[in-house]
């Protein structure tokens, strides 16, 4: 029985996580669940899993929780919820699955705390990829991907470490893999949010768009593998079929596919290193018309670019594109910048900025609170 306490219950992935607890109600148990601001679904959610512990990103969140379920309930709030969450004596997997920078400190708490983690929160390993493998390897903890992409990386790569030669990263491409430079000029926040394959949260479907969430999901493979940035490779892949691929010594490449379904990589990383039976429809390859793949086009989405430019510049730069981006993103959603303005604020910060060498976690949240100013400063300039 693994005892999870996941971080980003009422969120996409932590939804879908909690699919999976209730469908194997022997393997795995429910210990702690933190949300944001969603927490009438956090009561139910406690309310149908029995747990007592929970946190929310407010005070007044936190007093509606403590009304709706009364006593017996530990309810907190802020970072300080989320860290104790993430460091529950009880809990033998942390899933992290909230969205931002906001994942890094309990993350790194966890961790301290000698917890396992599942990781689908990107932006721990971009900003804090040093800090938070390196602190993994001294206590001895297993971070577990559960993108999608990693959790298959992962399942080739195991037994295999020292014969991978390249890594693959698939990407669907998102909505607008096919529009001209002009058509890309023009697209709205609703267009951009249809993504064609997977049902993510509004900021990661963003970034789909733009292609930086596989530019981020590059720095994140360079962390979980211990990868140089040469032996990463990214490929379009409209069907969403093949999640990952690793080409070996000899030219031999395992690939693992599967039908785009998150709760495969979750299941996978609740329940390593065993593996379960599941609801998931299984591929049938009779009906599979054509696998394709593409190189990025890197000039029509140039947020693959910058990310890729920014891991290998190392230091505090992948810190300040992952804050820079999280902005744009969101003066996008709210129409007050253009699409393609997206990646030319985050060009914007980075060349403005002064790195750290080595950063700790401090460093890097107050580099990632410089970031941010300066990019709500040039969308103010930039608004259309």
């Amino acid at each position: 029985m693994k005892r999870i306490a996941i971080l980003g219950s009422t969120g996409s992935i932590g939804r879908q996580a909690l699919e999976v607890v209730a469908a194997h109600p022997d393997k795995f148990a429910v210990v702690g669940l933190a949300a944001g601001h969603n927490w009438e679904l956090l009561c139910r959610q406690a309310e149908a899993f029995g747990v007592r512990v929970l946190a929310v990103a407010s005070e007044e969140g936190a007093g509606a929780v403590s009304g709706r379920l009364g006593a017996g309930v530990e309810v907190y709030q802020g970072r300080e919820g989320l860290e104790t969450v993430a460091t529950l004596p009880e809990a033998d997997v942390v899933l992290v699955a909230v969205t931002g920078i906001v994942g890094l400190a309990p993350t790194v708490a966890a961790i301290a705390s000698g917890k396992d983690i599942a990781l689908a929160n990107k932006e721990t390993l971009v900003a804090g990829g040093r800090l938070v493998t390196t602190l993994a390897q001294q206590m001895g903890v297993r971070l577990l991907p559960v993108d999608s992409e990693h959790a298959a990386v992962w399942q080739c790569v195991q037994g295999r470490e020292t014969e991978v030669d390249l890594i693959y990263l698939t990407a669907s491409g998102g909505p607008f893999r096919d529009l001209t430079p002009g058509e890309l000029e023009r697209v709205t926040p609703e267009q951009a949010l249809r993504h064609p394959t997977w049902s993510m949260g509004a900021k990661i479907t963003i970034d789909s768009a733009t292609l930086m969430n596989k530019g981020l999901e590059v720095i994140e493979a360079h962390w979980l593998f211990g990868a140089d940035y040469d032996r990463i490779r990214v490929l379009i892949h409209p069907q969403s079929i093949v999640h990952g691929m690793v080409e070996l010594l000899d030219g031999t490449v395992i690939a693992c596919l599967s039908v785009p379904d998150m709760r495969l990589p979750i299941q996978y990383a609740l329940g390593y290193p065993a593996r379960y039976n599941s609801n998931v429809p299984r591929l049938d390859f009779l009906t599979l018309r054509e696998l394709n793949f593409f190189a990025p086009d890197r000039s029509r989405f140039p947020c693959l670019a910058l990310a890729e430019q920014a891991g290998r510049a190392g230091q505090t730069f992948p810190a300040v594109l992952n804050a820079a981006n999280e902005v744009a993103v969101s003066a996008f959603l709210r129409s007050q910048i253009r699409f393609s303005s997206i990646p030319a604020v985050i060009e914007e910060v980075l060349g403005r900025h002064n790195p750290v060498a080595a950063p700790g976690l401090e460093d890097i949240l107050t580099v990632d609170a410089w970031a941010r100013r300066e990019a709500e400063s040039i969308i103010r300039r930039v608004r259309v």
